[in-house]
């Protein structure tokens, strides 16, 4: 039985980033080769970044990616390394994966179904190369094969796709099989989203038997370039059945997973390591991952929340907290400050246990502050402070009723009359989100940090969010997220993520507290509930249906009664037609789900339209 070891490994890139990118790439390298790996399969665009967005529309992107895979080929001895990169041909741009070998170029593979989907726009730089066609391309005088290739390694031959090639009905895998291709080799960057692993996994597994062949997966990692999270995915299948795995959302800056196959022949394989993949872990791991990224990518020095002791500032405090206890447990104490760039905090975190450590790290990194009015209860208040105990931030407090009253009688000076709740209740309300944001952003200035802001997809959707309040925010986490989901998740994150501090906020009734107290004010008299909220909403806009569609298919799952149902759906076609604004304005946010609310990466919506006039005169004349 003749055997080739093969592997696949993940890198955390950053777009532009040509020399951290090579470094990474190289210690991949050496790393593999260290292992006797034969063949290491690298991401899609590796040497670039894959986000790097209208950069591939210029000339020197192509020139400077050239230019660093000719640095990288000198240190390919003794392996064969596929790995991506942005490549001009004959004048037209296009998504590549080259081979090496021994310190020479084979040759590249031309990527040929272009992702135009969701938050995909590679059209836009680059053009699909045509099946079954190669050419020769110049590179300092010397001419190589570009187009669609197999190569020929000992007694087999490998081909390849690339990412969005693999999940098309029509694809290359399917003539690789006809010319009795024996391995598929996929270089990826397959953005994260809940439960898509199990997809992932399925299409490796699925394409190794139909195909007859080993299949080779390697996808990007980490928050490449703010929005979208790459999970660092490797799979190695053999005619169906999964032979390796690696653990995924890693903190490292690569990973890399090989095992030895029998390429042409039978074998037997032990079962790959098993990992936790439901939605609530899925959701701490990816959200951990992407705010520390976006924090040491960023070069800053921390984050600073106005914590209220709700929901929303809550579950973003706590993955905070996740942030740096899986940096510890992967990383050590020292390696993760060096990581986010906190090396002046080593000393003083030496000799320490990892949980003191944790705590104490959060000190320095996470500032929250409480910031109250007359509005504000006794049990949201014990609810952000016990949090902020429980994680270790710095925590302040003050209450901000001397800028509302400055606000209030200056309007009132203006307009020469006295602000009533029954006649200015929107503009009372908001007042006191807006004067929050000027001295927690002057905090974030102070600390040099990132102002977390706390919108969620809900109410994203029906723009209940006080723009340049508790909109405000360098990045916002849960933007993508829904609200039922994340009231859901804090109690199963009190249990299995140990926080007993977030029993407080899983006692409290969601309320934005903008009303006076006797008022009872919460967010779902003010909607809807939220469990309703997230079944709208995916058929409205993940599915694209129409109002009395969605209403047609909510009623027959007997979720509430027509009636209400009917005024729920028509509420939110109209708050979601007249807010889009905000929504344009929301702080950038990470993509968690298999879809989201941002006119950047996903949703295009008019700002101004008519609000879906005639869609619900149909709706309620039913």
């Amino acid at each position: 039985m003749s055997k080739t070891r093969v592997g696949g490994a993940t890198l955390n890139q950053t777009p532009l980033d040509w020399e951290g990118n090579r470094k990474n790439i190289l210690e991949a390298l050496k790393k593999a080769q260290k292992e006797k790996v034969e063949i290491l399969c690298l991401p899609e665009l590796a040497i670039s970044g894959y986000g790097c967005e209208d950069n591939f529309l210029s000339d020197w992107i192509y020139r400077q990616a050239l230019k660093s895979l000719l640095q990288i080929v000198p240190h390919c001895n003794d392996i064969i390394v596929v790995v991506g990169l942005p490549y001009k041909h004959n004048d037209i741009n296009f998504n590549v994966a080259c081979i090496i070998k021994d310190k020479t170029i084979l040759g590249f593979y031309a990527k040929q179904n272009l992702a135009l989907d969701g938050v995909h726009y590679e059209p836009r730089w680059f053009k699909k190369w045509p099946s079954e066609v190669i050419e020769q391309t110049e590179i300092d005088g010397t001419f190589y094969d570009i187009g669609d290739l197999i190569i020929t390694h000992k007694d087999f031959t490998f081909g390849f796709e690339i990412c969005e090639d693999a999940w098309r009905k029509i694809r290359p895998a399917i003539k690789l099989s006809q010319k009795g291709v024996d391995m598929i080799l996929n270089p990826s960057a397959s953005h994260f989203a809940f439960g898509k692993t199990i997809d992932r996994e399925n299409l490796v597994v699925n394409s190794s038997s139909e195909f007859n062949c080993t299949y080779v997966y390697a996808n990007l990692l980490g928050n490449e370039a703010g929005r979208m999270i790459y999970d660092g995915e490797i799979l190695l299948a053999k005619k169906g059945k999964l032979i390796q795995r690696n653990d995924w959302l890693s903190f490292k800056n690569f990973n890399l997973v090989y095992s030895d196959i029998d390429i042409t022949g039978s074998q037997e394989f032990d079962n790959p390591i098993e990992f936790s993949r439901n939605k609530n872990t899925e959701f701490v791991k990816a959200s951990s991952l992407a705010l520390f990224d976006y924090l040491r990518k960023s070069r800053s020095n921390g984050f600073v929340l106005s914590l209220s002791g709700g929901a929303d500032s809550s579950s973003i405090a706590i993955m905070v907290s996740e942030m740096v206890r899986r940096g510890i447990e992967q990383l050590g104490i020292e390696g993760f400050l060096i990581k986010i760039n906190r090396s002046d905090l080593i000393d003083k975190e030496k000799g320490k246990e990892s949980q003191a450590a944790a705590k104490s790290i959060m000190n320095d990194l996470m500032t929250c502050a409480y910031q109250g009015t007359v509005n504000s209860s006794d049990e949201t208040f014990n609810s952000a402070k016990k949090l902020a105990e429980d994680i270790g931030a710095t925590f302040y407090q003050w209450t901000i009723d001397d800028e509302v009253n400055s606000y209030t009688s200056k309007i009132e000076n203006a307009i020469g009359r006295k602000l009533s709740w029954e006649k200015d209740d929107l503009a009372l309300q908001n007042i006191q989100a807006r004067s929050r944001s000027p001295i927690i952003w002057m905090l974030a200035n102070i600390n040099n940090a990132l102002l977390l802001t706390t919108s969620n997809r809900s109410e994203g959707d029906v723009g209940y969010a006080t723009m340049d309040g508790d909109t405000s925010g360098s990045i916002s986490p849960i933007a993508a997220v829904d609200k039922y989901f994340i009231i859901n998740w804090l109690k199963w994150a009190e249990k299995e993520l140990n926080y007993p501090a977030l029993n407080y906020v899983n006692k409290l009734t969601p309320t934005a507290e903008l009303r006076p107290l006797e008022n009872n004010q919460t967010d779902e008299d003010d909607l809807m509930p939220y469990s309703i909220i997230v079944e709208i909403e995916k058929e409205a806009i993940r599915n694209h249906r129409s109002p009395l569609e969605v209403f047609k298919i909510l009623a027959q799952r007997n979720l509430e009664e027509k009636e209400l149902l009917r005024s729920h759906v028509t509420k939110f076609f109209k708050m979601w037609s007249r807010n889009q604004w905000k929504r344009e304005r929301i702080a950038p946010s990470f993509h968690l789900d298999d879809f989201n609310i941002d006119p950047r990466t996903w949703c295009r919506f008019p700002i101004l339209s008519s609000g879906f006039e005639e869609e619900l005169k149909e709706l309620n004349n039913l």
